[in-house]
């Protein structure tokens, strides 16, 4: 009999432990009233950058941009739940409870709902994880430079595109070895490493855990003069970790969220994402091929705000297309993003590379890049190679980095339009390479062409004098209004003038410009241009 009581103490104390298990749920808010901050005062809550980079796209700061009420959370917190991270985008929190506590968090008044999205508590001690993404990786093998040949990120190069002053965020599984790599060493001695987070473990340490995020980081940023060249090695990065190799549960979603959600307050210009989900640890969280319509899986939803802030989305489509799932991967189904496909360097498609269409019968992927034997740098520094839509992925975001350092008054959609309309394949795309490769000497040659279409040109360019001809098909009432930027898309000055058929063409005075490359927006009535000019 003392032995049956012990037994059945001990299954008691097993139930009551089961129940009393923690997990990490997401409570979302029902409002943001009595918020302590303001879109009247976005500079509390975005960087200066970010600021500037909706006022130049003309994207309005809404109630969406505030921080959550922070007196929901202490109330969430007092009710026995550990927060973690908020969310401004869904307006909710990120925490650790038990069923019962999350009971009584999702009856408090303010909260609209929750979902448990990881079992377990979430994880803060940093643990180091060596678990590797699904990627193929060959042995050290000497350096192939095709991949920048292929998209032209040569080409961009020898123009003096860079990525100079443009700010690149990446999510990933970690970067192992790449504060202790040689090829990355200037991005520590310029300064250019901006911000790191990991979102798994909830502090700044992101050289750890995997090395997926290195090559890929590599593909942009690494430099070996006269070994490797990444394809934006001049730009400033945001590191954050965001996919724990340890488990695949819906919370890398939401880490996925809060990381876009930093970028955009830091001021990132583009993202680039290698990382895709559809089947989880938790067979109840999967997705379905019918989720596919740009609008269901959390991670596309939060891929399309950030492209809805002005940012420009590159994404990995996904390494399904030699299995029974075979189609692009979440967030690859989003609307206005760059789903990037995988070819070989001779161009043919690459038989993992996930295919399309999207559930709502949209082209994807995108556009193609290298991912077959891809030359990546190691975490120790050595070069080699590697395959996967993971690698084609970060070719393409240094793409759009040139771009948009080229031509820095377009906004995010409309560099997306020009890469993709500027592609090989663009007047017949399908679901296997999308519109195709691009390229950097295509895409500058789509833009200035829509810029030549325009009713306002200048001339002579380049200027080697100091003064240049500002001329209009059709005069109208309204002043001539300039306003000049340089290559960095920093104001250099304004000016306003009115216009008729006596002094059209205008003459326009560049005397106090320095030489170099600057980007003038001329308007006047319902015309509008923006030209780019350089001063010799």
């Amino acid at each position: 009999m003392a032995r049956y009581r012990i037994i059945l103490l001990l299954f008691i104390i097993t139930v009551h432990a089961a129940e009393a298990q923690t997990n990490q749920y997401f409570i979302f808010f029902k409002d943001k009233t009595g918020t302590p901050f303001s879109v009247t005062e976005p500079s509390q809550f975005l960087s200066e950058r970010s600021i500037a980079r909706r006022q130049k796209q003309n994207i309005a700061i809404t109630q969406e941009d505030l921080p959550v009420n922070p007196a929901y959370v202490s109330e969430v917190k007092s009710a026995g739940a550990v927060p973690y991270l908020t969310s401004r985008w869904w307006n909710g929190v990120l925490v650790d409870a038990d069923a019962a506590i999350a009971g009584n968090i999702n009856a408090l008044p303010f909260v609209n709902g929750m979902v448990m999205i990881a079992p377990g508590k979430k994880n803060t001690s940093g643990r180091e994880n060596s678990r590797r993404q699904k990627k193929n990786s060959s042995a050290d093998q000497p350096v192939n430079q095709i991949q920048l040949q292929q998209i032209g990120l040569d080409e961009m190069h020898s123009m003096g595109y860079r990525g100079e002053g443009i700010r690149i965020a990446i999510f990933d599984s970690g970067f192992l070895g790449v504060n202790l790599s040689a090829p990355f060493s200037l991005l520590f001695s310029e300064n250019r490493i901006k911000q790191t987070f990991n979102f798994v473990s909830n502090h700044t340490g992101v050289y750890q855990a995997d090395n997926h995020g290195t090559e890929v980081l590599s593909v942009m940023a690494a430099i070996t003069p006269g070994v490797y060249t990444g394809g934006a090695h001049k730009a400033e990065y945001l590191l954050y970790l965001t996919e724990d190799v340890s488990s695949e549960y819906r919370i890398e979603e939401y880490n996925w969220t809060f990381a876009a959600e930093r970028a955009d307050s830091a001021g990132a210009d583009v993202i680039n994402s290698s990382l895709g989900y559809y089947e989880f640890d938790d067979a109840t969280m999967d997705y379905l091929k019918s989720d596919l319509n740009g609008n269901k899986a959390v991670v596309t939803r939060a891929a399309r705000k950030a492209v809805e802030k002005g940012m420009i989305v590159v994404t990995s489509a996904g390494n399904e297309g030699g299995n029974s799932w075979k189609t692009v991967t979440p967030p690859a189904d989003a609307d206005g993003i760059l789903a990037v496909g995988s070819v070989t360097s001779a161009g043919a498609l690459s038989g993992f590379s996930s295919l399309g269409p999207t559930a709502d019968n949209r082209i994807k992927p995108d556009v193609v890049a290298m991912g077959s034997a891809t030359s990546v740098v190691k975490s120790n520094g050595v070069p080699g190679t590697a395959n996967g839509t993971s690698l084609s992925s970060p070719l393409i975001a240094s793409l759009a980095a040139g771009v948009l350092q080229a031509f820095p008054t377009l906004g995010a959609q409309q560099i997306y339009e020009a890469i993709i309309n500027s592609a090989d394949q663009a007047s017949r795309p399908d679901n296997l390479l999308g519109y195709g490769l691009p390229h950097f000497r295509a895409i500058n040659n789509y833009i200035e062409s829509l810029e030549e279409e325009k009713s306002i040109s200048i001339y002579p360019n380049p200027v080697s004098g100091d003064s240049i001809q500002i001329k209009l098909k059709l005069v109208s009432d309204s002043p001539l209004q300039i306003t000049i930027f340089d290559s960095q898309g920093k104001l250099v000055e304004e000016f306003s003038e009115q216009i008729n058929w006596l002094n059209n063409p205008l003459t326009y005075d560049l005397s106090r410009l320095q030489a170099g490359l600057y980007l003038m927006q001329v308007k006047t009535g319902n015309q509008f241009a923006t030209l780019k000019f350089v001063k010799l």
